[in-house]
């Protein structure tokens, strides 16, 4: 029986590609960072182009803390 160690391998990376060259390395952390940049703006135009969105619940929000005051 194999011993679970958080899904990967220590060290060692799945499939064929385990022989991967460092030029490999930085291409797919350039990629992998480009790809997250582009995300995060994707979700900040997101947020600025629906504002009645995060408006709404911004109120909505409100609403529970009020809901749950105590006098």
């Amino acid at each position: 029986m194999t011993e679970f160690t958080g899904g990967r391998n220590a060290g060692t990376r799945p499939g064929p590609q385990g022989d991967i060259s460092p030029e490999q390395v930085r291409e797919h952390l350039r990629r992998r960072a480009i790809f997250l940049r582009e995300l995060a703006e994707a979700r900040e135009l997101r947020r600025r182009v629906t504002p009645h969105r995060s408006r709404r619940a911004r109120i909505h929000a409100a609403l529970r803390r009020r809901t749950f005051r105590i006098n």
